[in-house]
């Protein structure tokens, strides 16, 4: 354990904004006060999402820098707005690959090797694997270590490494992290209960779920220039948003002239639907077993906008299956999901307590299994995460047609 910093939750959120802000907007750099709240609440790189007040960083701002690991400044323009810095680089005699990895644990607790390059690749430019681990390893040796490996457990592809600047550093033997890398579902060979859990997740966590991300596609032009033009394809014809959660995906769809219906499995992001946007209809159902639209035989156009992230990868050939046989013929499927090989499992999210996985989906497999429903990809797409708006994954977009 350094003898040199000990820090809070709060100190950490803050010194390793701070290290970040330096480095990916550095026009803006050092920070205001609210720019300060801004970047430790963010909703993407972060773990956990915090909702810190600006008296609590203000506060805490005054104490770093009685340690000597903040300045405060005033503005080069004569401006009497205090801007802030961090002096834990100097402090700690930081190279700039160690910076950019201690940042990233400093945001996000422990993580993979893999994910730390993955994770830096804003902040310095690791060539390989390797050069991570080198990394790791003067940090770790140092004569006041600053991190420390966390052996591989049950259900972890890899070992993890964490800092050592923590008032409670994760002992060897503890759970350092709500979210781990686990194996992929089993086949949901008991579906009720595999929803069960599934919805009793999304009921938990959907008023927090509603205000971090009924407004994200504000942010997501490609996703609007997508959504648009399936709006437009499927003309008068109904559209169903598959995992409709708040109901923004389906209201956009819907003000770009589309005949929408929102459909979820949990009863209470169905509430939030309703609340968001009276106007757009939302029905408590189960993708398993689509219903027919009302009115009509078959739906036009079936959207699920990261609505089978929770779709074990052995179940998503059947699942498109069966929503291809609720298509008309002509009729399109559109969906995106987040790429990768990995699981994620979460016990904690947005500070309730859950059990659930999330699933990111390899493009070839997904493509296949597409081609096999009986279906043909008119476009696909992927794309980077957006900084500072999303979680760190590309994105598989697919456009599909029921031949």
């Amino acid at each position: 354990m350094s003898d040199l910093i000990v820090l809070s939750d709060i100190d950490q959120r803050i010194l390793g904004s701070l290290l970040e802000k330096e480095v990916t907007v550095p026009s803006s750099y050092p920070l205001t006060l609210n720019g300060i709240r801004t970047a430790c609440n963010q909703t993407s790189s972060r773990d956990p999402v915090t909702d810190y007040d600006e008296r609590q960083i203000e506060h805490v701002l005054s104490d770093l820098k009685l340690r000597g690991l903040v300045r405060f400044e005033h503005s080069a323009s004569g401006s009497r707005v205090m801007k802030y810095r961090q002096l834990v680089t100097d402090v700690l005699g930081l190279a700039d690959d160690e910076r950019a990895v201690m940042t990233v644990l400093l945001l996000r607790g422990a993580q993979s090797v893999g994910e730390i390059k993955t994770r830096t690749e804003r902040l310095f430019g690791f060539i390989d694997a390797h050069a991570v681990e080198e990394c790791l390893r003067r940090l770790s040796t140092r004569p006041a270590a600053l991190v420390r490996e966390i052996p591989k457990r049950p259900g972890w592809r890899d070992p993890r490494w964490v800092h050592l600047l923590g008032a409670d550093a994760p002992p060897q033997t503890a759970s350092t992290t709500a979210v781990g890398v686990a194996a992929d579902p089993a086949p949901t060979t008991d579906p009720a209960e595999y929803d069960a859990r599934i919805e009793a997740t999304y009921d938990a966590v959907a008023a927090a779920y509603t205000d971090m991300l009924v407004d994200e596609l504000d942010h997501k032009p490609f996703d609007r220039w997508l959504l648009s033009r399936l709006a437009s394809a499927a003309g008068d014809g109904p559209i169903v948003d598959l995992g409709c959660g708040p109901g923004h995906v389906g209201a956009f769809l819907a003000a770009a002239g589309g005949d929408v219906t929102g459909i979820d499995l949990s009863d209470e992001m169905v509430n939030q639907a309703h609340l968001q946007f009276p106007a757009l209809r939302v029905l408590h159902g189960n993708f398993r077993d689509l219903p027919s639209p009302a009115g009509a035989d078959a739906w036009a156009a079936i959207v699920a906008w990261y609505a089978f992230v929770n779709v074990p990868t052995s179940d998503v050939a059947s699942t498109l299956a069966s929503l291809t046989s609720r298509l008309r013929p002509g009729g399109m499927l559109a969906f995106a999901v987040h790429v990768g090989s990995e699981v994620r499992h979460v016990d904690d999210w947005w500070g309730h307590q859950v059990d659930i996985d999330f699933i990111l989906h390899e493009p070839r497999a997904m493509r296949a299994a597409v081609a096999s429903a009986g279906l043909t990809i008119d476009e696909w797409y992927i794309r980077s995460p957006l900084p500072e708006v999303e979680v760190d994954t590309d994105r598989l977009y697919v456009l599909a047609r029921r031949t």
